[in-house]
């Protein structure tokens, strides 16, 4: 499982005209599942996320969370996170299949809204995404049990 996390000052991804999630400060979190990711992974990334602590504190260090803030949370389902670029043509052969990736996207989605504002895209839609970057601070999370 793979996580894109950018800080931003706000964000918003729209589907066919229309704005399916829109955050203020927080997370835009661009979310990939691999072949082997479970509810097990998901539960541990969800955990990791909330709690990941890069908004500054008073003496302007990374030192806190979603969690402390009340800062929001916008997840976007990206299968081409898993793309092998070994030839120019990207191959999505490492990425979970669709049927599978969209329920445990579903099942991420609500681990998080246990713990913070959480809004999201839409599993296999065309999604146009927006996003103020703030910093700009983009972390990567993996997890896998392989």
């Amino acid at each position: 499982m793979r996580l894109v996390v950018q800080r931003v000052d706000n964000a918003s991804v729209e589907v066919d005209g229309k704005i399916t999630g829109s955050i203020d400060k927080g997370f835009m979190v661009l979310v990939g599942f691999g072949t082997e990711d479970t509810e097990r992974e998901a539960d541990y990334l969800s955990n990791k996320l909330v709690k990941l602590r890069i908004f500054e504190d008073d003496e302007d260090r990374m030192n806190k969370s979603l969690l402390d803030t009340g800062y929001e949370l916008l997840l976007v389902p990206q299968f081409t996170l898993y793309a092998s670029t070994k030839k120019n043509r990207p191959s999505f052969h490492r990425s979970l299949n669709p049927s599978d990736a969209s329920k445990l996207f579903d099942y991420f989605v609500e681990k998080c809204r246990e713990h913070v504002h959480t809004e999201c895209g839409v599993f296999g839609a065309h999604m146009d995404v927006s996003l103020v970057n703030n910093g700009p601070v983009t972390i990567l999370l993996e997890k896998s049990y392989q």
